[in-house]
Order: structure tokens, then sequence, then C-alpha cells
């Protein structure tokens, strides 16, 4: 028996107006309620050619026998498939299509079923015939085609590694621990599966998170064991100290990682949860590797730690005085105002670009131009107009047996309007209770006046004509989808900020001790969100540089990636916002001033800091090598928003403020300080360098 259930794009917005047309097809028209597929037929002799005529029959003819197959409308019977004059003005006959209408959903479908339709389709290519596929069902096998991406975030990892430590094997250590991590984890998401739908994007999102994540958090726990070890104790003390400090620090930042991530919850978006669900346990596992698995690792390696490397490469935290860390933040202390001001108007410059920015879904003409589904989009926009790619349709679900006459009317409503190019028959389900309306409008998905379209026909069209019927109409397909995504995130989205945003401050003022060091991280926070959401919005949205990362087209911010990459980045941003302010508070609790502190803490993690967030930028710039739009928005935005965080925030702002604010860092009434209970993140062990045991 397998714990593994299968990974699903079902999009389910529950209670929405595209939902319930989508939920009504498969209740009483389930023929209607699979997914499609379009073959697309090229032939500059024209699709009236007989000899062509000949070879879309006999290809159709015999995918009409395959496995789920329900309906194939084919050309040859219904001219308003072929790109005529007739049917729209740039129409010269040389471009058909043929729908292939499935029993089942893309993603219930077995993929030998699926490839073998593909297969059936590319044979049948002759030097007088070009064939294309489509549809969703096409996109399904695509976008779960395998890639290099992680074994390429690996190996640039270890490079990174090597750098930082100097050996082979510290370099190790820290990719074990993510591997291992990211195995566990994704044995918690393929159980999972059975009871959520995981979405395929999901794994390349989950892998990128845990790998990074789980590097950086080995990477730090390592580094201060190393620097016990350099420091002159027992290995068994510097495992001890290892994990009573970064250990400590480890848990904590991942903890306020996976409820920045289980905040999409809030959302109340099915497919949100499980992506939420998914990426929580691939981190939680690789935390709990990192706490239980990594120490023993570290006991068994001993001494050896070091061997096999470069001994330049080998400093650490007992060389901070003077480390770069160090003299950065001496020289920002010399004028914290002037380094604060102009760090945060950088942030701002680049966030500049997020007041522009377009919400939208992204579709088949986002794809890379060598796969079937992007070659099929453009032949079909090129022969039939933009708006073919963005079918609508129109449910009634009937109280009783529908009108013929009603269902007409409603057709001829539709095909009056405004941007409606072409409006088919009304299509009922045999009990005649269930009717389907396809429409062809003249925009694509990107056209804001799509959503004017949809709101137009819920609110002023089919209004009037079910009136007094008892009959109801629900307006489905992308866009319609889309409006009600929106729709249902603009709702959510205080609780979401309200979770996330106010959780995070509640941890970092109960650990820190402190509601200003909780509120400025906050703040630095959105800040560095939002740089990194003003590049992505620059790049996908605006087109600079688009083309140097496989993008060819200018494509709309994904409605639900600001949600998504704000749970991500958040919780990411606050593991370097711990890991600086714990070695900070370390030092300020054993007796450092707030100046000297605030250089002390920088001195010893700017070199591991700069090496977590190289590891990171790099491991998910790696996937911007996926053909997947999704995921090189993901890519982007998460790598530019570490960047930015490890560099601006971390080495220049933090510091800047903190060296502004003086003691007030650390105030905190002793009224609350008696009312909440003592975490502490910090560890108890001495400074670096003593003898004192980890008890004292």
């Amino acid at each position: 028996m397998s714990l593994k259930g299968e990974f699903s794009d079902a999009f389910t917005i529950p209670g929405a107006d595209s939902q319930n047309a989508y939920d009504l097809l498969t209740d009483r028209f389930p023929s209607e309620a699979g997914d499609q597929a379009r073959i697309v037929f090229q032939s500059g002799s024209g699709i009236a050619d007989p000899a062509v005529q000949a070879q879309i029959k006999s290809l159709l003819d015999a995918v009409a026998t395959m496995p789920h197959v329900a309906r194939v409308e084919s050309p040859l019977e219904n001219a308003n498939q072929i790109n005529t004059s007739d049917i729209v003005p740039q129409g010269n006959g040389t471009v058909a299509y043929a729908t292939i209408q499935f029993d089942k959903a893309a993603a219930d479908l077995p993929k030998a079923d699926i490839d073998n339709f593909i297969a059936k389709a590319d044979s049948a290519k002759t030097d007088t015939l070009g064939i294309e596929l489509g549809g969703t069902v096409v996109e399904q096998v695509e976008q779960e085609q395998p890639g290099g991406e992680t074994g390429l975030a690996l190996i640039a990892a270890a490079v990174v590694l090597f750098i930082a430590f100097g050996s082979v094997i510290a370099m190790g250590l820290p990719i074990v621990v993510a591997l291992l991590g990211l195995a566990t984890g994704f044995l918690g998401v393929f159980i999972a599966t059975n009871f959520f739908d995981i979405a395929t994007f999901t794994p390349g999102i989950a892998a990128m998170i845990g790998l990074g994540v789980g590097i950086d958090y080995a990477l730090f726990i390592v580094t201060r064991y190393r620097e016990g070890l350099h420091a002159g104790i027992s290995v068994e003390e510097a495992v001890a100290r290892a994990m009573d400090t970064a250990g400590r620090a480890v848990l904590f930042a991942g903890v306020v990682v996976v409820i920045a991530v289980l905040g999409l919850v809030a959302a109340a978006l099915p497919f949100m949860t499980a992506y939420a669900i998914a990426v929580a346990l691939v981190v939680g596992f690789t935390i709990a590797v990192a706490i239980a698995f990594l120490p023993a690792l570290l006991g068994f390696v001993g001494h050896r730690i070091d061997k096999w490397g470069i001994k330049r490469f080998q400093q650490t935290a007992s060389d901070s005085g003077t480390s770069f860390g160090t003299r950065i933040g001496r020289r920002i202390q010399q004028k914290p105002l002037m380094y604060a001001a102009i760090s945060t108007a950088f942030l701002l410059i680049l966030a500049i670009p997020v007041f522009t920015i377009n919400l939208g879904f992204t579709d088949a003409g986002a794809n890379d131009s060598s796969t079937h589904s992007r070659r099929a989009y453009d032949l079909l926009a090129s022969g039939f107009g933009p708006g073919f790619n963005n079918p609508f349709l129109v449910a009634i679900e009937g109280d009783g047996q529908l009108d013929p006459n009603l269902l007409n009317a409603v057709a001829d409503a539709i095909r009056t309007e405004p941007g409606v190019v072409t409006v088919n028959p009304p299509f009922t389900n045999e009990a005649g209770d269930v009717a389907v309306i396809s429409i062809v409008p003249s925009m694509s998905i990107q056209d804001d006046s799509a959503v004017d379209l949809v709101h137009h026909l819920r609110e002023d069209t089919l209004p009037p004509l079910m009136a007094g019927t008892g009959d109801k109409a629900y307006v489905g397909g992308i866009a319609a989808t889309f409006v009600d995504v929106v729709q249902k995130m603009v709702g959510r989205t205080p609780i979401f900020f309200i979770i996330v945003v106010g959780l995070s401050f509640l941890l970092l003022t109960v650990v820190f001790r402190s509601p200003v060091i909780a509120l400025k991280a906050a703040i630095m926070n959105i800040l560095s969100i939002g740089a990194a959401f003003g590049v992505v919005v620059a790049i996908f949205q605006w087109g600079w540089g688009s083309r140097f990362i496989g993008v060819d087209s200018e494509l709309p911010i994904l409605a639900f990636m600001p949600m998504f990459l704000f749970s991500i980045l958040f919780g990411l941003s606050m593991d370097y916002e711990v890991f600086l302010l714990s070695r900070i508070r370390e030092a300020w609790v054993h007796g450092r001033s707030t100046s000297d502190a605030v250089v002390d803490g920088l001195g010893v993690t700017a070199r591991v800091i700069t090496a977590a967030a190289a590891i990171m930028v790099v491991v998910f710039l790696s996937f911007v090598l996926t053909p997947d739009p999704i995921q090189k928005q993901f890519g982007v935005g998460l790598a530019v928003a570490i960047l930015v965080d490890a560099t601006v925030v971390r080495m220049i702002l933090v510091p800047a403020t903190m060296e502004l604010l003086g003691e007030w860092n650390w105030w905190f009434p002793s009224w609350l300080d008696n009312a909440i209970p003592h975490v502490n993140v910090e560890g108890s062990v001495q400074p670096a360098g003593s003898t004192a045991s980890a008890a004292d």
C-alpha cells in the first residue's frame, strides 16, 4: 500500500460564483465537468484541402476511442472552429482546432493516458499539416516535467559553504541536514496529498524553501560549534554551547517561519491552505533534523570538522575583532542617521513599482516557447484573436426542466454584449435541468476589460433574464475565477496580516524583552519585502530584463503571489533578525553597552549571515531556470528579498537604528516583564573564549 497520494491543481473558491458554476457541472453535468485539451491544426494549403481533412479525420477518429475521452468536437463538423473570415476578421482558413472533452479533471487522469494522447497527436504531424496541443490536460503534464534545479542549487550552495567554512567536512554537514530535512519533509507532504489538494507547483516551492532554511539553520549551528572548538573547549562542550545558543535561535526562527506560512490559512482558500501545510511540514521537519540529528553528527565529526580544507577560509567568530562586520559596524556608528536615511531611501526606491502592481492570472501564453501549450496558444491567438484563450462559460441551473426559449434568450443577450466575439448554442444535460453556454470574448485574461465583462454579465445581463424563473445562472472561466480570488483575498488580507505580523511581534517581544526591537523588526521586514515586490513588478510586469530569465512577454503578478510571498519572506527575514539580535542581546546581557554589543553582534554574524544569504539567493535563483512562470516569480521575489535583507537591512539599517535608539532598544515595562514568561534565546553560556561551562 502506498502512502503517497496525487498532487492536484484543483482550484476551489468555496461560495464563489465561478465555483458554483463548476460544482453544478460536476454534480449534474459530469460530461462537461472534466478538463479539456485542444488539438490545433495549421496548414499552408488551407484546412479545406481534402488531403488535410483526411489527416485530421484520421487523427480525431483515433482520439475518440481513447480512454476517458467523452466527446470530440471536430472542425470538420463545425465551421466555427476554422478561422475563416466569416468567423474572425483575420481569418484565412489555415488554422483550426478540435476540442477534446475528457470525463475527468486533468489531475485525475492517468498520466499514461495523457502521454499516449500527446504521442498520438505528435505522430500525426506531416509536412502539410502542423499539429500543436493545448488545454489544461496538456499543461498538467508539461508542468510535471522534472528539472535539475535542485541539483544546481546544491552545487552552488556547496561552493558558498566551502568558502565560508574552508573545509570539506564542515561544508558537507549543512547539505546533509538539508537533504535529510527535505526527505522527511516530503514524506509528510506525500502523506498530506491524501487529505489535501496540494498543487503541482508546491513541491518545487517547498524544495526551494526547505533547502534554503535547512542549509542556513545547520550553517548557524556548525559555525557556533567551530567557534567553541577554536576557543579551546571540548567537543562535548562545544556541541552543548552551540545547541544552547544557535540551536535556540534556530528553533525560534523556524517557529516564526512556520507561523508566517501557516498564516495563509486565514485566506480561507483550500489550495492556499494545502500549500501552507506542505511548506510548514518541510520547514518543521528541517528544524527537527537540525535540532535532533545535527548534534550527533557534530559529536561524531569532532575536531575533524576543519579537515580537508583551506586555512585562510577558516575564520570564525573568534576572529571577529578584525572582521568586516566589526569595521562596518564602527563606521556606521560614526554617522548612524546618515546610514539609516540612505538605506531606508534605497529600499523605498526599490518599492516604487509596487504602486503600479497589476494582479492577474497567467495562462499558457506565459509558458516556455518550447512547450506544446505555448505554441498552441500562439496559433489560436493569431488565428482566432486574443480572447480565444480566455473562454467564459455560463452555467444555468433550472428549477426543473429548463425552457429552451429562455436559454436562447440568454445566449442572444450575451451575444450582443460589447467584448463578446462568439457564443455557442446552449448545451443541456440529459435531464434538461442544467445548461452550459460557452463564450469567446475579444480580450485576453491580462486585459482589464475581461474583469469588467465578468462583472457586467453577473450584475447587469443575467439577473433580469433569471428574474421570476426560479432558475440560477453562474459565470465561470479563468477571468471569473480571478475576480473571485481577488475578492476573497482582499476580504481576508487584514486577518492574514494581523496573524502573521501580530504573532511575530508578540514572539519577538517575549524573546528579546523589547517591544521596540519587535516593532523595528516588523517595519524593516515590511520594507525589505516591499523592495522585493518592487523588483518583481519591474521584471515581470514592466519587462525590465525579463528576457534574461526566460520570460518573453510582460506578465501580471499572480493574484495570490503577494500573500504567498509575504508569508514566506516575513518568516525568512525574521531568521536573520533573530540570528543577529540573539548575538547582540547575548553580548548586552553579559555586560556590554548597546553600542559595543551591536558591533560585537555584527562582527560575529556578518560572515555567517552573508554566507547564509548567499546560499539562499543561489537556491532561489536556481528556480528561475524552470519553465514555470509561477516558480520564476517566486524565485526572483525570494532571492531579491533575502539579498536586500541580509545586506542593506541587517548590515546597515539595523545597526544604524540601534545606535540611534541607544538604551531605548531594551525598554521593557517592569509590569509586563513580570507578566509574561521568560524565553532565553541567547542561551546560558559565557561569551566565546570563556572556559565556563554552560551550567555556570
